[in-house]
């Protein structure tokens, strides 16, 4: 991984443990931003960037595990946690939420290592398909009204004749409005604007075999 291409946070409130990771995670190439609380970390400016957290159980203020509760549906990087005090409940806690990994001090530098490049890869791939999402938003955007009813019509799978039916236009006009959306969508065939759709949560409405017309 190359350092300037994300950022990791640390938040631990030991100074001593900030220096050490901060040191590893540098001799490692990897750039690391160390704050001792929760709420210094959300006053940072988040550099646009893939990103990891670090995150301590025991903090001061707002601990870990009540932090995660508040982020782990949010738009927030990846975290694995690290406490010097762990136990089973809130290993799992943590876990089916959604963390990374639970470390518990002392632990292998090679294990955060690992988990930090989990954190990072992950964040990386979301950050994609959030690009990807927003990209599809603003062509789906671009559609006119109707074309947004021929839409789901065609994703169904129903025929020309039916689905013109459907919305009481003749089948050639449908069919204008059909590749109007797949130009628009730059869908290169049904299966690809089938894959658009699932991604913009557009819901199949209307089966072929519901009824013939």
């Amino acid at each position: 991984m190359e350092g300037s291409d994300h950022v990791i946070f640390l938040v631990d409130d030991d100074a001593r443990v900030q220096e050490s990771i901060s040191d590893f995670l540098a001799s490692a190439g990897i750039r690391c931003i160390a704050v001792g609380s929760v709420s210094e970390y959300l006053a940072y400016p988040r550099p646009d960037l893939p990103s990891c957290i670090v995150l301590d159980i025991e903090l001061p203020g707002v601990n870990g595990l009540e932090f995660y509760d508040q982020i782990a549906s949010g738009d927030h990087p990846p975290v694995v946690f690290i406490t010097g005090h762990g136990d089973i409940p809130s290993t799992v806690r943590a876990m089916k939420r959604g963390a990374v990994d639970f470390l518990t001090k002392p632990f292998h530098e090679s294990d955060l290592l690992i988990a930090i490049k989990v954190g990072i890869e992950r964040d990386r791939e979301h950050r994609t398909k959030q690009d990807e999402l927003g990209v599809l938003r603003r062509r789906f955007a671009e559609l006119t009204p109707r074309e947004r009813e021929v839409f789901p019509l065609v994703i169904s799978g129903l025929m020309n004749k039916q689905a013109a039916a459907e919305l009481g236009i003749r089948e050639v006009t449908f069919q204008i409005h059909r590749a109007k959306v797949m130009q628009k969508m730059r869908a290169a065939s049904l299966a690809d604007l089938v894959r658009i759709a699932a991604t913009l949560d557009i819901p199949i409405t209307h089966s072929r075999h519901a009824g013939a017309l």
